[in-house]
């Protein structure tokens, strides 16, 4: 029972934690150059019209999960710019093939998180459910008298308390699990990428989810995200690893 439960719970929180890996990018022509950013890999792309700026939005990466990076794009034309994430590509290279791999984007993240809420409050409100249940039954007893006389009593202060206690636990339960949600609504509208026009010498950027690539039985998984702003095409070539491998 114990490990159905703890099953349940990975299935609610999007997935237990597995072993970590890291990534590389590797400068794929003479506008481009691979660098290190306070600690992590990144990769400067620039073109005629644009600059990118590419680095992973952690240190480690959960094996099997989305790799997230972050994302910099600086306008250095003249004239504004487009950046659309309809037009991020990602494609795998394995076995001598290329795969499609999806760009999540804002609304499909938003989605995730409406539908994550749901099943959150599902669980909250069965915990509320057990305490109301275990509250409502509180006050009744049992004893047994030294000549052995057994019998039953009932103690309405008892009964008050408990229900009390399991209304402000209730209470605090379900406040939590609104305060989350609102607090993960504000962070993907404020970490994720969207869509933007950038106006001359402007910087934009913001995280960017992919899916995940293909297990490779451990070995490096390689692909490549192409970045179009305005007319430029940025394309980034990254391998992705075990850490420390």
């Amino acid at each position: 029972m114990r490990n159905l439960v703890i099953l349940a719970l990975c299935a609610v929180l999007g997935g237990c934690m597995s072993a970590g890996e890291t990534v590389s990018f590797r400068a794929s022509n003479p506008q481009q150059q691979a660098l290190m950013r306070d600690g992590q890999p990144a990769l400067v792309s620039r073109q005629k019209s644009s600059l990118v700026l590419v680095r992973p939005a952690a240190r480690q990466l959960q094996a099997n999960g989305r790799p997230v990076f972050v994302i910099g794009i600086n306008n250095l034309s003249k004239q504004p710019v487009d950046f659309r994430v309809g037009q991020v590509e990602a494609v795998q290279h394995a076995a001598g093939s290329d795969f499609e791999m999806k760009v999540v984007t804002y609304e499909m993240l938003v989605q995730e998180e409406r539908s994550r809420q749901v099943a959150a409050a599902l669980l909250t409100g069965l915990a509320a459910g057990a305490n109301a249940y275990s509250a409502a039954n509180a006050g009744h007893g049992s004893y047994t008298t030294p000549s052995g006389r057994t019998g039953t009593f009932y103690s309405p202060t008892a009964a008050v308390i408990a229900q009390n206690n399991a209304a402000v636990q209730n209470e605090a339960m379900i406040a939590a699990t609104v305060e989350t949600g609102q607090r993960n609504m504000a962070a993907l509208e404020q970490a994720v990428i969207k869509d933007n026009t950038l106006m001359p010498a402007e910087w934009y950027g913001g995280q960017l989810h992919l899916a995940p690539p293909t297990d490779q039985g451990g070995g490096p998984k390689t692909y490549t995200i192409v970045i179009t702003v305005g007319t430029d095409r940025h394309v980034i070539d990254v391998a992705q690893g075990p850490a420390g491998a």
